[in-house]
C-alpha cells in the first residue's frame, strides 16, 4: 500500500512539473494569472449575487444555488486543509515557477478549484449546453492553480469533486 501511495505521489509530481514548467511560457502567464481569479472569493461571491438578485428564472434559483453550493463547499475545504497541511508545491519542489504574492495557507484542496466547480455546476445542470462553455474555464482554472505553483493535480482533483459534488447535491435538494 506505501509503494501505491509512493507512486501516486511521483505521478502527482511529474505532472505539476509537467504543467508548471515544460508547459510554462510567458504567452501563458497573464491569461493563466487572471484567469485564476474567476474562482477567487471576490468574483464567485459577487457573481452568485448578481445572478440571485438580477437575473430572471431560472437564472436566478441557480444563482442562489450556486451561492448555497460555495458557501457549503468550503465546510469541507476548510476541515481538509486543517487534517491535513500540505505544504504549497513551490515551497516544497525547487525550480517551481510561481508569480508575486503566493498563497502561503495549506494546499489540500484547492479553494479556487472548489469554488469554480460549485458555481459552475448549478447553472450547467440548469441549461446543460452551457457546459461547452462553463466546464472548460472551469477545468483552466483549476489547471492555473498548478501552473501557478500554487497546488499539485490532486489539490485540485479534489477541489473539482467537493465542490461538483456539493453543487450537485444542493441542485438536488432544492429543484
Amino acid at each position: 500500500m506505501i509503494r501505491f501511495f509512493r507512486k501516486l505521489v511521483a505521478l502527482d509530481q511529474q505532472i505539476f512539473m509537467g504543467i508548471n514548467g515544460r508547459l510554462h511560457r510567458s504567452s501563458l502567464n497573464f491569461w493563466l494569472y487572471h484567469l485564476t481569479h474567476l474562482g477567487g472569493a471576490w468574483f464567485t461571491i459577487i457573481f452568485c449575487f448578481f445572478m440571485w438578485f438580477i437575473t430572471p428564472q431560472p437564472w436566478s434559483r441557480a444563482g442562489l444555488q450556486a451561492g448555497v453550493a460555495l458557501a457549503l463547499s468550503h465546510i469541507p475545504v476548510a476541515a481538509a486543509k486543517k487534517a491535513y497541511p500540505r505544504l504549497r508545491p513551490y515551497l516544497t519542489l525547487p525550480g517551481t515557477n510561481t508569480f508575486r504574492n503566493p498563497l502561503t495557507d495549506h494546499s489540500f484542496p484547492s479553494g479556487h478549484t472548489t469554488a469554480i466547480f460549485s458555481v459552475t455546476v448549478p447553472f450547467m445542470m440548469t441549461q446543460p449546453l452551457l457546459a461547452i462553455i462553463l466546464a472548460p474555464i472551469a477545468l483552466l482554472v483549476a489547471v492555473s492553480r498548478i501552473y501557478l505553483g500554487l497546488h499539485y493535480p490532486s489539490d485540485t482533483l479534489a477541489g473539482a469533486i467537493i465542490g461538483s459534488s456539493v453543487a450537485c447535491a444542493t441542485v438536488a435538494l432544492w429543484s
